[in-house]
């Protein structure tokens, strides 16, 4: 039988898609803020020849700025409120790199990014040490198992030892170290790295063995291999050890030690689960999960992107995939790979890729693409919001460009989105405040909507699900702090813990949620 133009043998695809997934890294840099992540960022595509000249994330007036901080709240405070995607090759292998918010008050942004890689590079600031922030994002990889490579950064200035470095690590994360790469030279004299799996020096010129570097080197070696364990690619893999580098990334030392590392051993993509079943990064039907939405990344179009991490399968451009949310067929007219804010088409992908899809709202986070089959990825969750604060529009005219306005940046996870039943004014929910300055910047600079934030009485919100007849008495009886989120599932606002205590004891029919399962309807 003839096969169909472009078609190819099941055979044939099966190892294409085999030999392509085994060339795919893809990974997020966590940190806690001010530790030289998105410095880092920056050399990582540099060394992978994707740009030329790095930028400094405090670059000042006409220095080249950094290409993964393209929103202009990030240019102007020197932090990453939002996650960036960035493709590049080196070494053979494809990487897709996701460079995520340092600041907790980005912390949902982060979590549902990690739905999407198969490793994590922890950047750790030499002379701090383990931060609070840096503890966080960990637990977050580790419930995911999420195998993980340290990076210690900024040796090129005053620093802990690099043994009380790993030790704590160890202790404060119960996580064993294995040191990569070890530091030749301090502070100012740090000049290099010397590769402990091939032996092998790492400096811009030879140094004498005489040389008081070379010489702590030699000492701190011998207690390092009588000391700490060896790599071991399991369990690496399992997340229960985390391979270490020395470095300096502002001076691109050690970033690439960093990169030849995940070519040899980083994790490929890794299975998938859903409501239904695994699904493993090999199967020949595609299936992609969006776990993230960013608006106008190119304000003179009003473009929507949904990013998507292709889980199985190949993605071809021109195909139709079932969008399972909605039950209908969406076509993939212009997927596209990402450099930050650039662009450019992708012909195909392969599972571990994440790519751009160009939509107008039909797409949201949480949803799965299919070539047919019923399937809904798990582990893309709302948090409570920690902050309440209602929409103080300041002119009436624009009400209904305020209602789009809100809609599409709470589909996009800027903010939480709660509607008040009694129809009184919106109220959006945060985690930090540094989320309510994002919201009103972009509101004014993307939409030309001038806002204000107002208190409320209220100071948690919880989702509400059980029988249906009982969910509406209660509604009813608690109209005035009743709320629809997003998707129109029913939240409870309340003004207090003790509160929300009460009420939860007097309605045992009924269960309130701090966590709701995006994708997943509420009943």
């Amino acid at each position: 039988m003839d096969l169909p133009v472009n078609a190819e043998p099941a055979t044939a695809l099966a190892a294409t898609i085999c030999r392509e997934i085994a060339r795919r890294r893809t990974f997020a840099i966590i940190s806690h803020p001010d530790a030289g992540k998105t410095t880092l960022t920056e050399r990582i595509l540099r060394a992978g020849g994707a740009i030329q000249l790095a930028g400094n994330v405090r670059a000042k007036g006409e220095r080249r700025r950094t290409r993964s901080d393209w929103m202009g709240i990030e240019r102007d405070r020197g932090i990453s409120v939002v996650t960036s995607v960035m493709t590049f090759e080196y070494g053979g292998c494809i990487f897709n790199l996701l460079d995520t918010p340092g600041h907790e008050d980005f912390s949902e942004d982060t979590y549902r990014t990690l739905t999407a890689v198969d490793s994590a590079v922890m950047v750790i600031d030499a002379a701090k040490g383990i931060e609070d922030r840096t503890r966080k994002l960990f637990e977050i990889c580790r419930l995911r198992d999420i195998p993980i490579v340290t990076f210690i950064n900024k040796m090129d200035r005053e620093a802990q030892d690099p043994f009380t470095l790993l030790d704590e690590i160890s202790s404060a994360l119960a996580l064993d170290t294995a040191p990569a790469t070890w530091p030749v030279g301090r502070a100012a004299n740090f000049v290099g790295t010397y590769d402990l799996r091939s032996r092998s020096l790492h400096v811009p010129t030879p140094l004498e063995q005489s040389d008081p570097r070379m010489v702590q080197l030699g000492e701190d070696l011998e207690l390092a291999e009588a000391a700490l364990p060896e790599f071991d690619r399991d369990s690496f893999n399992a997340g229960h050890l985390t391979p270490v580098f020395f470095g300096s990334a502002m001076k691109e030392i050690g970033v690439t030690d960093l990169l030849d590392a995940l070519v040899a051993f980083g994790p490929p993509p890794r299975d998938q689960a859903t409501e239904s079943r695994v699904v493993r990064a090999d199967e020949t039907g595609l299936t992609a999960l969006v776990f993230k939405i960013q608006a106008n990344m190119d304000p003179n179009h009003r473009d929507r992107m949904a990013f998507a991490r292709i889980c199985s399968g190949r993605l071809e451009r021109g195909m139709r995939l079932k969008h399972v949310r909605i039950g209908k067929q969406f076509a993939l007219h212009t997927p596209q790979f990402f450099f930050a804010r650039d662009r450019q088409l992708a012909e195909e992908a392969f599972a571990g890729d994440v790519v751009g899809i160009p939509n107008h709202g039909t797409l949201r986070i949480g949803d799965t693409l299919t070539e047919g089959e019923d399937l809904r990825f798990t582990g893309v969750p709302y948090f409570a919001p920690e902050i309440l604060r209602r929409v103080r529009l300041d002119d009436a005219m624009k009400a209904k460009k305020l209602r789009q306005a809100l809609t599409e940046l709470a589909e996009e996870g800027v903010v939480q989105l709660f509607r008040p039943q009694d129809g009184a004014p919106p109220i959006v929910g945060v985690v930090g405040t540094l989320q309510l300055d994002v919201l009103q910047a972009r509101l004014g600079g993307e939409y030309g909507v001038a806002i204000g934030f107002e208190s409320t009485p209220f100071s948690l919100a919880r989702w509400v699900t059980g029988d249906r007849t009982k969910l509406d008495l209660f509604a009813a009886a608690n109209r005035s702090a009743m709320a629809d989120d997003i998707d129109g599932d029913p939240v409870l606002l309340a003004s207090s813990a003790f509160m929300m205590r009460r009420t939860t004891e007097m309605n045992p029919d009924l269960a309130f949620h701090d966590i709701k399962q995006i994708g997943v309807e509420t009943r």
